[in-house]
């Protein structure tokens, strides 16, 4: 099962091997890909959206899929580098790591990449949960030890859930075809296009000294796949994983768009508490 890839990271490989790198080189290799983005999205303006199969109201959706095939060998391998690699070294890090501070990175890490939610609630036009998003940065980024400590919670400012995809679902983008990415796991084409500019926004990104970027991202890896491991077992227990993990995201995918309520049965992509 590869949900150590699903929502792990943005596109690693892209992150440059040396901090000698001039600017002209590096403005040099972005516009490749801000070129991609601009065209990827300008051509899934024109991609209808996956709209799920139902003959009766209380059966659940059957998605199209027509790279399955190519699915279906992506997640294969997915999910044999997860078996051999992430899931054995996440499993050892939750047993070794107290809770206490296995939730201390938790909270670090999400805080640190809060700028992408702040950045993309402001882009869909909801300034009042962008400035919402903004206080919960700022407060727990200071009185929160540098997001070691979740003390906007407790206030009442709630955290949310937004990327540059789902921007562009709700300027009326659709989602495209399901795709399994190799490494990074079930995406869409929309969400896909999205990763680039949400890559750009992770501040990870910004941070000079590539060794310890790099020993961060992993560590960033590690914790979020520890955090998926009971999801694991809910997958493991499927008929046809492959089939679950994709229904489960592009429901998510949906209501996450649509600012909805999550979809009612349990999905392998709800990160847990680490006390479990």
């Amino acid at each position: 099962m590869n949900l150590g890839y699903v929502m792990v990271l943005r596109a690693p490989w892209l992150f440059p091997i040396n901090n000698k790198e001039n600017n002209n080189t590096a403005m040099n290799r972005r516009y490749p890909l801000i070129l991609l983005t601009l065209l990827g999205a300008v051509w899934l303006g024109g991609c209808a959206s996956i709209q799920p199969q139902q003959l009766y109201e209380d059966e659940e959706p059957v998605y199209p899929d027509p790279l399955e095939g190519f699915n279906r060998a992506m997640y294969a391998f997915n999910d044999g580098v997860d078996k051999v690699l992430l899931r054995p070294v996440a499993t050892g890090y939750k047993a070794v790591m107290p809770q206490p501070a296995r939730t201390g990175v938790s909270n670090f890490f999400n805080n640190l990449a809060y700028p992408i939610v702040i950045l993309n609630a402001f882009l869909q036009g909801k300034f009042a949960q962008g400035g919402e998003d903004l206080q919960r940065f700022i407060y727990n980024s200071t009185f929160g030890l540098g997001g070691l400590l979740d003390v906007s919670t407790p206030m009442g400012l709630t955290a949310h859930n937004e990327d540059f995809g789902q921007t562009l679902g709700y300027w009326g983008v659709g989602g495209g075809a399901y795709i399994v990415l190799p490494l990074l796991g079930p995406s869409t084409l929309r969400d896909t296009v999205g990763l680039v500019p949400d890559y750009y926004a992770d501040p990870l990104y910004h941070y000079d000294e590539v060794d310890v970027r790099n020993w961060l991202v992993a560590l960033r890896v590690i914790d979020r796949r520890a955090r998926l491991l009971t999801a694991s077992r809910i997958v493991d227990d499927q008929l046809d994983p492959y089939a679950f993990v994709r229904d489960a995201y592009l429901q998510r995918r949906e209501s996450l768009v649509n600012d909805q309520a999550p979809p009612k049965k349990d999905s392998p992509f709800e990160e847990q508490p680490n006390g479990n």
